[in-house]
């Protein structure tokens, strides 16, 4: 667990500290240089443009995780209110609630996220929307399940019976217990959004040029493939090892959980 949460977190300050780690400008070109091989002075090569691919991972770890969280949090708020609504609602509101999370969960979420991006155009208010509206949902069956437990413990029914209104309810009985299932589900869900941030990118979606994000730049080497496979190779890896990070932590954290659960 020791070793995931290093890794998790060396990806956390790359995604910090990148900018002031990049050895060049990200978005300088320099034509004469492009398409060079790794070594020297281009530590891990150049793109089409000659721009050096070190400096714009480091860059774009800022775009994909710092996205990613942001996202990831708006769909824990929208999940969180509504799963509480349909818990501590009427029947109608309920029903109401958790039809609508079933008509959203039907649509794949990267095809629905792909719609309302193409819809709405590329840039990243698109992309914050597009994402946020299809990442709710599991947070919503999670809340409306631990509230629809909590509701007949004694010490809610008592709170209900002195006229505690249903948001100080949710407030002081209801998250404190939802919380630890909220992280575990949130940390996937962060992982679940860099995956469509770089989809988004990689289909013209997402943050435009010269901004670099892992996704775009896949996009960018695409037409390189054969001549440079390492420039999509480099993305392509930082996209995988920071998705694995955040899930094993998410896994190592669900265990610790558990095994909390357990012990009390």
């Amino acid at each position: 667990m020791r070793s995931v949460a290093l890794l998790a977190c060396a990806f956390v300050t790359l995604a910090v500290l990148g900018p002031v780690l990049a050895p060049y400008d990200p978005a300088a070109i320099n034509i004469p240089a492009r398409l060079s091989p790794p070594g020297g002075q281009w530590h891990l090569g150049t793109d089409a443009l000659g721009r050096d691919t070190l400096s714009r991972l480091l860059h774009g770890a800022r775009w994909s995780l710092g996205l990613a969280f942001g996202i990831s949090l708006i769909g824990l708020l929208i999940g969180t209110c509504v799963g509480l609504a349909a818990a501590l609602g009427g029947k109608a509101l309920d029903w109401t609630l958790m039809r609508m999370t079933d008509s959203f969960l039907a649509f794949p979420e990267l095809v629905a996220a792909v719609v309302i991006a193409g819809i709405l155009g590329g840039g990243i208010n698109s992309l914050i929307l597009a994402l946020s509206l299809t990442s709710w949902m599991r947070y919503a069956r999670v809340a409306r399940g631990v509230g629809l437990s909590l509701k007949s413990r004694g010490y809610v029914v008592q709170a209900r019976l002195a006229g505690l209104s249903p948001i100080a309810i949710a407030r002081w009985h209801y998250l404190s217990s939802l919380a630890p299932s909220l992280i575990v589900v949130w940390t996937g869900m962060f992982a679940r959004a860099i995956l469509g941030i770089s989809a988004l990118g990689f289909l013209g979606f997402g943050v435009q040029p010269p901004m670099s994000e892992w996704g775009a730049m896949l996009l960018d080497a695409r037409v390189h493939m054969r001549a440079a496979p390492l420039q999509m190779i480099w993305p392509g890896i930082a996209v995988v090892l920071c998705v694995l990070a955040i899930n094993l932590a998410g896994d190592a954290l669900r265990d610790a959980l558990a095994q909390k659960d357990i012990e009390e």
